[in-house]
């Protein structure tokens, strides 16, 4: 494990002075903890309808370009390295019990960032660097309590960095992203839409819970890059409510039908989105399929160690029977040579 405690690129303005914190400061006023709740809605009314449609509008703002997957695909950008680094935040999400929200913007963070910013193709710290900046500033949007600098780089990181060279990234990151960090993501409409489809609450809790999972299961992919965060979000209820018996004839042209705004989004796109989606789920579930193993093994192996226990009870049986038996021998032997020698000392007398 490395330490890097200063650390420069070859892009001068990573390296930004703390004056410039007054100069950002400028627009802080959009640094608030996100008020955008995955909860369901109480109310059905327009004004919601209205809201989500803002929402809709607005989440262009909060996404990658194009070319951003494009240049995955091209391979100009590490895939791989990227899925690294998402994954070393969803574990620091799970250790400190973070809300997925926490970790969802951490990811968007990273991403818009290196959207605008190329890193320097070195030996791997500087993506790590930004992943560590990135999930520090969106705990201290989400979280209550935040660990320290130090304490957040948990679980095993290539690289340890200093909490100033943190601190610098920070800045570097508030700026490219011009400090819009309250952004729109899947979570803002799962509530939302999760009521539009199950207007009785039945099951709206579970749909919101495993469409969460759902979510955060396919941040790592990069092909999901192509999809805004409403498209998403409705995707991953559809799979959700697919996952409830008697809800499989929910398809996704429903989807439109549950806001105005949701009827701007190409009705094409959702249905890519959850095919894709569909596909990432149950891949996930095959890639569990290996820690049920042991299980198996365990209740087909349970006659077999009645039988074990069977037959070494046998064994003891029919070995302790033939303990047994050679006692008897023995003793009868020793009374034999000792009846020999009463005869042979009478014969001496």
């Amino acid at each position: 494990m490395s330490s890097y405690s200063s650390i420069c690129f070859s892009d001068s303005n990573v390296l930004c002075s703390e004056d410039t914190i007054g100069t950002l400061s400028g627009k802080s006023t959009e640094l608030y903890s996100s008020d955008i709740d995955s909860s369901p809605p109480t109310l059905r009314s327009s004004e919601e309808e209205e809201s989500i449609a803002g929402f809709i509008e607005d989440e262009h703002n909060f996404v990658t370009r194009f070319d951003y997957l494009s240049r995955f695909r091209s391979r100009s950008l590490d895939d791989s390295a990227r899925k690294e680094s998402v994954a070393w935040i969803l574990k620091v999400q799970a250790y400190y019990g973070f809300q997925p929200l926490t970790a969802y913007l951490s990811v968007n963070y990273m991403d818009r960032f290196l959207n605008s910013r190329h890193l320097p193709q070195t030996n791997g710290w500087p993506l790590q660097l930004v992943s560590v900046a990135c999930l520090s500033l969106a705990a201290k949007m989400e979280e209550p309590v935040v660990p320290s600098l130090l304490d957040l780089q948990v679980e095993s990181p290539k690289y340890i960095f200093e909490p100033t060279t943190i601190q610098r990234m920070e800045l570097l990151v508030l700026g490219v992203l011009d400090w819009r960090l309250r952004s729109i993501t899947p979570f803002s409409f799962l509530g939302f839409f999760a009521c539009k489809l199950d207007s009785t609450g039945t099951f709206t809790g579970s749909l919101i819970s495993r469409a969460t999972q759902i979510i955060l299961s396919n941040v790592q992919e990069a092909s999901f890059l192509a999809y805004w965060p409403s498209c998403i979000a409705a995707s991953a209820i559809l799979c959700a409510a697919n996952e409830i018996p008697n809800w499989s004839l929910v398809r996704p042209e429903h989807a439109e039908s549950w806001c105005e705004g949701l009827r701007k989004v190409s009705n094409e796109k959702i249905i890519e989105c959850y095919q894709l989606m569909q596909e990432v789920v149950i891949d996930n579930k095959k890639r569990k399929l290996p820690k049920v193993l042991p299980q198996l093994r365990v209740t087909t192996e349970t006659p077999m160690s009645s039988s074990v226990s069977s037959s070494s009870s046998s064994f003891s049986s029919s070995t302790s029977f033939s303990l047994s038996y050679k006692w008897r021998r023995i003793n009868s032997n020793r009374f034999c040579v000792d009846a020999e020698k009463e005869k042979f000392r009478e014969k001496e007398q």
